[in-house]
C-alpha cells in the first residue's frame, strides 16, 4: 500500500491544487527539492567545482538508480539535459542512407517525427507508417508484415502524449529482436507511473526525462542503450569527456553511454533527478502503476457518464493520461475554467500527433493526468466542475 498521507505532505502544493497535470511537469516530492538546493548551497559556499568533488559518489550513484529502474546496468545509462537531448542523441548516431526504412507508429510524437522528416531530406531514408489496430495500438502483425532488408529503425512512442495509449513496447520488441532490427523507444510518458524492463521490453534505446511522471526536476533526461549496441554508434556531437583527445590526431570514444554525454552539466538538478528515481523505487513501480490507473479509470468513467464530453483515448489498457473534448468549449478555455477553480489540467494540441490527428480528425484535447500522490477526491472534483460546464 502507498502511504498517500506522507507522500502528500511531502508535496506541498498539494494541499492548495487538485494538480492532474503529471504527464506536462508533475510536482516534485521534497526530497527532490531538497537535494537539489542542498547542491546548490554547496556551490554557493565552495564554488562549483569542489563540490562537484565533494558529491562525487552521490553524482556517480545517480547512474545506479536509473539502471534499478529500467533493469539496466549503469555502464549502459547516459544522463542529458531532456529526454529530446537523449533520444535525438541515439537516433542520429545510427546511419542512414538512401532507401532505407524508418518504421514508426500513428501517434508518433512532433519532435521524433520531425527528425525522421529531416534524415529522410538528406539521406534518401524512407519513413513508414506502421497502421493501427481496432484498438487503436500499433498493429503487431502489420509491423512484421513491414518487415524487410531495408527496415533499419523501428522507432515508437510508448505513451503518447495525446492520450491514454499504451502501444504494446515488448510485442514490437520481440519482432525487433527477431529480425535484428535496432529499436528505439521513447519512454517519456511512461517512466514513473509503470513499471519499465528494458529486457523484458527488448528495446535497444530508450530515452526519458525526468520532470513528468518521475517527479523529478526539469532540464534532466536519460538514455538507455544496450551494452551491445552501444560499440557500434558513433554519438552525432562529442566532446573530449565524451572522446577524450588520446594523441593530437587522435579520440577515444568512451567504452559506455557516457558517449553520449557532454562535459559540463547541471550536477544539482542531476542531483534531483537521482532523488526522484530513489523515491519512486522506494515507494515501488508495481503499487504505482496500480494507483495511477486506478485514478484514471475512475475518472475516465466519470467524464464517460456526462452529455456533452467525448473521451478520447485508445487501446486495450489506456494508462494515466485522458484525453478529452467539451462539446462547446475551446480546450484552452477548459484548461483556464479548471485553474480558476483550483484544478490544474492541460491540452494537447493536433500538431503533437499530427498523423493520429489527422486520421480521427481531432481538434485540440484537453488532458488530464493523475498521479499516485493524487486523491478520489481530487478526480470527483475534476469531474463535478467539467459536468458543470456541461448541458445537463
Amino acid at each position: 500500500m502507498i502511504d498517500i498521507d506522507r507522500i502528500r505532505a511531502e508535496t506541498p502544493a498539494a494541499a492548495r491544487l487538485a494538480y492532474l497535470h503529471n504527464a506536462g511537469a508533475a510536482l516534485m516530492p521534497a526530497p527532490v527539492v531538497a537535494a537539489m538546493k542542498e547542491h546548490i548551497d554547496l556551490e554557493s559556499e565552495i564554488g562549483g567545482y569542489a563540490a562537484a568533488d565533494r558529491e562525487a559518489s552521490r553524482l556517480d550513484s545517480v547512474y545506479g538508480s536509473v539502471a534499478r529502474l529500467l533493469n539496466a546496468a549503469p555502464d549502459e545509462i547516459a544522463l542529458v539535459e531532456n529526454a529530446t537531448v537523449a533520444w535525438q542523441m541515439a537516433f542520429y548516431a545510427l546511419p542512414f542512407r538512401k532507401g532505407d526504412r524508418i518504421l514508426t507508429a500513428e501517434a508518433e510524437y512532433a519532435a521524433n517525427y520531425v527528425a525522421f522528416l529531416q534524415v529522410a531530406k538528406r539521406t534518401g531514408a524512407i519513413i513508414d507508417v506502421v497502421p493501427s489496430d481496432a484498438t487503436g495500438e500499433l498493429d503487431i502483425q502489420a509491423l512484421e508484415r513491414m518487415i524487410d532488408a531495408r527496415a533499419k529503425l523501428i522507432a515508437i512512442t510508448w505513451v503518447p502524449t495525446n492520450g491514454g495509449l499504451v502501444n504494446p513496447a515488448a510485442a514490437i520488441g520481440r519482432i525487433a529482436r527477431t529480425h535484428g532490427i535496432p529499436y528505439l523507444l521513447d519512454a517519456c510518458q511512461t517512466v514513473g507511473q509503470m513499471a519499465v524492463d528494458v529486457e523484458a521490453i527488448g528495446c535497444d534505446m530508450l530515452s526519458a526525462t525526468g520532470r513528468k511522471f518521475l517527479r523529478g526536476p526539469r532540464g534532466t533526461g536519460f538514455l538507455y542503450v544496450r551494452r551491445a549496441l552501444l560499440q557500434q554508434l558513433e554519438p552525432p556531437m562529442i566532446d573530449h569527456f565524451a572522446a577524450p583527445w588520446v594523441s593530437r590526431d587522435t579520440y577515444q570514444l568512451r567504452d559506455d553511454a557516457r558517449r553520449f554525454e557532454n562535459w559540463e552539466n547541471n550536477y544539482a538538478a542531476r542531483l534531483g533527478l537521482g532523488a526522484a528515481v530513489d523515491y519512486a523505487l522506494a515507494i515501488g513501480l508495481g503499487p504505482i502503476e496500480q494507483r495511477c490507473r486506478l485514478l484514471a479509470d475512475r475518472l475516465r468513467s466519470g467524464l464517460a457518464s456526462i452529455r456533452g464530453i467525448t473521451v478520447r483515448d485508445l487501446g486495450r489498457t489506456p494508462g494515466a493520461i485522458i484525453s478529452f473534448t467539451v462539446e462547446g468549449h475551446e480546450a484552452d478555455a477548459i484548461v483556464r475554467s479548471a485553474a480558476e477553480a483550483g484544478i490544474t489540467i492541460g491540452a494537447s494540441d493536433p500538431a503533437s500527433t499530427r498523423i493520429d490527428s489527422e486520421i480521427r480528425a481531432l481538434p485540440p484535447l484537453v488532458r488530464a493526468s493523475p498521479h499516485y500522490y493524487n486523491t478520489e477526491a481530487e478526480i470527483d472534483r475534476l469531474i463535478d466542475h467539467l459536468a458543470g460546464l456541461t448541458p445537463r
